[in-house]
């Protein structure tokens, strides 16, 4: 019910235990309830739930000047990255994260809300691995810098809050040359414009940045501003990789003190 956009869990729950809600014709009025909502009627308040949506997984390789959003704001004209997306559920995908209007790269779209939360939110650290192309040498202090962290200026409705330091990240070279280097970048985290703060702070202004990889999920099989949708191993793979990330978290958690 609650995935349907009924109302919160605990408000379904609450209107489940006030007699609200029939599977199949009974009433059903005692939690827990379990039904499957692809075999079983149910009705809420006298309306049958609607049939729930099929999961869909996109994978976008972004192009620039893209807006991550579903829509822009009114007034503006500036394509976003569902503009890009003809497919027949399109109008229920939203992006997973926020990749900057100028980074390219490896965007998941999807209509699947739990599994969206596990990759995003920071608590659960699925790794997520950004190609940066900047100005200058990054050596090894420099490295070790980003490494353990760099302190960023926090902010929240437009206004700086203070700062904080980043969780580590891990860093690589892949190519260096007298007046630039290519890194790559693997952060946990999910700040906005984090990679090219982080590398702006050490003196390195990113030049180009692609994100590359997000947990098990690798950009290939698709040319710059196209899409596919993921193979049956790739969900899987994603799935197994955002459980264990959310048991990690969990047992952080529940560890003594």
């Amino acid at each position: 019910m609650a995935d349907a956009g009924i109302a919160s869990r605990r408000d379904c729950e609450r209107m489940i235990e006030e007699g609200l809600v029939e599977v199949n014709g009974t009433l059903v009025a005692t939690l827990p309830a379990w039904v499957d909502p692809e075999e079983d009627r149910i009705v809420v308040d006298g309306r049958p739930l609607p049939a729930p949506a099929r999961p869909i997984y996109i994978l976008l390789n972004k192009p620039t000047r893209t807006l991550t959003s579903a829509r822009d704001e009114p007034g503006a004209d500036r394509r976003t990255v569902l503009d890009l997306v003809d497919h027949p559920g399109a109008g229920q995908l939203f992006p997973v994260g926020r990749l900057d209007f100028d980074t390219t790269g490896l965007l998941l779209l999807t209509n699947d809300g739990d599994l969206a939360n596990r990759l995003t939110h920071p608590r659960y650290g699925v790794p997520k691995v950004y190609r940066a192309l900047v100005k200058g040498q990054v050596d090894l202090d420099s490295i070790g810098s980003l490494e353990e962290g760099v302190k960023l200026t926090d902010r929240r409705d437009g206004k700086t809050i203070g700062a904080s330091k980043t969780g580590p990240v891990e860093v690589a070279v892949v190519h260096r040359e007298a007046d630039k280097t290519v890194v790559e970048v693997t952060i946990r985290e999910g700040r906005n414009r984090q990679v090219r703060r982080m590398l702006a702070a050490l003196g390195f202004p990113v030049k180009k940045l692609e994100r590359i990889a997000m947990g098990p999920l690798r950009l290939k099989g698709v040319q710059r501003g196209y899409w596919r949708e993921l193979t049956r191993g790739e969900v899987q793979a994603l799935k197994r990789a955002a459980a264990q990330a959310g048991r990690s978290a969990e047992s952080g958690r529940r560890k003594p003190a």
